[in-house]
């Protein structure tokens, strides 16, 4: 469907099934949608939006592939192809426009930079189609490679399992928490990695300590990237073989890197003024090049913003190591500032992961009178105290950072793309729930 679409001259719109009705009528409203393909299982939800709808599997639907053929429509390089909302983790999503000379550099960048796709790749669809996993559909549709939508619909390590014993040579994309389960399942199970040929990563913070047992449990198998809707896919990697290095004189911090720029593509660490900073300092990512998007769809406000100087600025901080390796603190947003002095929540959540026991945690900060903001962690971690979490921080980073309160919970709130939603977290401590200690 993607493809005839673009064989018409049309762009298309991704959207995640999983979202609310509310969520998806305010997308297809904002883009101006005049069609809108939906499932059965979706239909009457869909059918209250104001745009035409074709059911799957209906016979208007099968009517478009025994029609006559379409003509094809030319197109330049610098249409839009791909018109992709951003996860909304703060307010309203906004709509990324992706022409197709940034999808072809993305896929150029794969090629060069991240694997090398045979026919006899087997691509798995185990994360959302409406974002890295379904964008990544190009490189194997090229290359004439398989193409498998697991039946659970979704991510299952068993199934997965299942289907690299079967199959053999999968190849997938994963958010961090994915790999995290993976792991742990094909662990428990004495498996390793055999049958799955690639695993790339990205979307959030994978932590050292899960990258580690990943490494043991499945060998030369992972390849990290760093990239933004605003940039596909596309600003950052880490090679498998980099990662699996473990000679390398600056392998540790190479492993809490997000890789050196991808080809095509420039990286820069820059203050609040827009100079370059020096290796080592902090400041904001910015990144140039084609696969930088056009802007966002009917905002010129904020794509003025985002592409100030020529370079799209990400909103993350990092800092570049002088070989040109990125290691990334935090979303701008997410720093705390507490007494004056910066903490950046990864590394405060790096510490507390050394338990065993815990799960999950995110770490945000909370105003207060006295310090401006102080550090408070919500922790999955049944059976874990806070005294002990409290003493493997005075362990491990410095007194000021360690958290002042402990939010013991059952599950992180997540988007759809398994990103935490550190707004609603925020919201919850001005409104504590009761069955939070």
């Amino acid at each position: 469907m993607l493809y005839a679409l673009w064989w018409a001259g049309l762009a298309a719109v991704p959207v995640n099934a999983k979202l609310h009705p509310e969520e998806l009528a305010y997308i297809t409203e904002h883009a101006g949608a005049g069609l809108l393909f939906v499932t059965p299982d979706h239909a009457a939800d869909a059918a209250r939006l104001p745009v035409r709808q074709v059911t799957v599997d209906t016979p208007e639907y099968e009517a478009l592939f025994t029609g006559a053929p379409l003509e094809l429509t030319p197109r330049a390089p610098d249409d839009l192809a791909w018109l992709f909302y951003t996860s909304g983790t703060t307010g309203r999503p906004k709509g990324v426009m992706q022409t197709h000379r940034n999808l072809r550099t993305m896929v150029a960048c794969y090629f060069a930079e991240v694997d090398a796709v045979s026919p006899d790749d087997v691509s798995v669809y185990a994360a959302p189609m409406s974002h890295g996993a379904g964008i990544y559909n190009f490189m194997y549709v090229l290359r004439g490679a398989r193409h498998v939508i697991p039946r659970s619909g979704g991510f299952d390590p068993a199934e997965l399992a299942g289907l690299a014993r079967d199959l053999g040579g999968l190849c997938l994309f994963a958010a961090p928490t994915m790999v995290r389960r993976l792991v742990g399942h094909l662990e428990s199970q004495g498996l390793g990695g055999e049958g799955f040929k690639t695993i790339v990563y990205g979307g959030g913070p994978m932590y050292d300590a899960d990258l580690r047992r990943a490494l043991e449990v499945m060998g030369e198998r992972f390849v990290q990237i760093y990239g933004q809707g605003e940039s596909p896919m596309c600003i950052t990697v880490l090679p498998r073989e980099e990662i699996a290095d473990r000679t390398h004189p600056h392998w540790a911090a190479r492993l809490a890197s997000v890789g050196h720029a991808q080809a095509w593509v420039e990286v820069q660490v820059a203050g609040p003024d827009g100079k370059a900073r020096a290796p080592g300092e902090v400041g904001e990512v910015l990144v140039r090049g084609e696969s930088v998007m056009r802007g966002y769809w009917r905002d010129p406000e904020a794509t003025a913003y985002a592409l100030r100087g020529g370079w799209l600025h990400t909103g993350d901080l990092g800092a570049l190591d002088e070989d040109g390796y990125l290691t990334l603190h935090d979303r701008s947003k997410d720093v705390i500032i507490s007494g004056g002095s910066n903490i950046y929540p990864r590394e405060v959540e790096e510490a507390l992961l050394r338990h065993p026991g815990v799960q999950e945690v995110s770490v945000v900060g909370q105003p207060d009178p006295e310090w401006g903001e102080i550090v408070v962690a919500f922790v999955v971690a049944p059976g874990v105290g806070a005294s002990e979490l409290d003493q493997l921080c005075l362990n491990h980073i410095a007194r000021f950072k360690r958290p002042k309160h402990y939010h013991f919970v059952g599950a992180l709130p997540k988007n759809n793309y398994g990103q935490v939603l550190k707004t609603e977290l925020r919201t919850r401590l001005r409104a504590p729930r009761p069955e939070e200690a």
